[in-house]
């Protein structure tokens, strides 16, 4: 492999993602925080949980960046399927498009949207945990200058959880709604650009709560959109 195909920017990001999560945990290890009380009074189970959390929400990342989220082997038009868009940045026609993550450097779509979701969620405990730990370490004194050195990286990795807690924070609870709904963040955003969302008003695949929620997490009832789209259009037709 040559050398510049390692500077993919999917590897970057993912390279990236890796350093800081691990950057992090170090730090929240190395300065007196709960884990590092925790560690010297012998109870190890929680900075266990804590680093199975993290490599847990690490493993999730890699796997929904890296796996495929349901490309479609055909040119993007004629023979786009229902509820598919073309993605420019990854060239490619993905099922259920739901949106091109830059964090992750692939589409999220029909294969890999619960996964998203499941790391989200996991994600997002790792993040309010480790905010939790940061805090319990931060000892504010005077001279702001004497302590801005000793504790000047920990602040900072307090603020940076901070910002990232909320992101997750908003992500996970605009996805579960949308889910709920069975609707992708594109055609929530786009629904007016859409052909077969300005036919009709509504959302024509919306099944109620308890059948979005099982045909996203665990694939039932199965079937393609299409089949979905053709059974609405058949209510209606009788409601007419």
């Amino acid at each position: 492999m040559a050398p510049w195909a390692l500077l993919r920017p999917g590897v970057l990001v993912r390279t990236g993602h890796t350093v800081l999560t691990w950057g992090i945990t170090l730090v929240l290890f190395l300065h007196d925080t709960a884990l590092r009380q925790w560690e010297e009074q012998g109870e190890l189970l929680l900075p266990l949980t804590f680093l199975l959390l993290v490599l847990g929400s690490l493993l999730l990342y890699l796997a929904v960046s890296l796996m495929d989220p349901g490309y479609v082997n055909v040119l993007p038009q004629p023979q786009q399927p229902l509820r598919a868009r073309h993605c420019r940045e990854c060239r490619r026609c993905v099922r259920r498009y739901d949106h091109h993550c830059p964090w992750m450097e692939n589409c999220v779509g029909e294969r890999n949207h619960p996964l998203f979701v499941a790391y989200l969620a996991l994600q997002l405990v790792v993040l309010l945990w480790g905010l939790y730990l940061a805090w319990s370490g931060l000892h504010f004194f005077r001279p702001w200058g004497l302590w801005l050195r000793s504790s000047g990286l920990l602040f900072a990795t307090f603020l940076l959880l901070s910002l990232f807690s909320l992101v997750a924070s908003l992500l996970l609870a605009s996805h579960l709604y949308l889910v709920a709904s069975n609707t992708t963040t594109w055609e929530f955003i786009s629904s007016h650009r859409i052909a077969y969302l300005r036919q009709r008003p509504g959302n024509p695949f919306d099944r109620g709560l308890t059948r979005n929620l099982a045909h996203f997490f665990c694939g039932w009832p199965s079937g393609s959109w299409e089949t979905l789209w053709a059974e609405e259009e058949e209510g209606s037709s009788q409601d007419v």
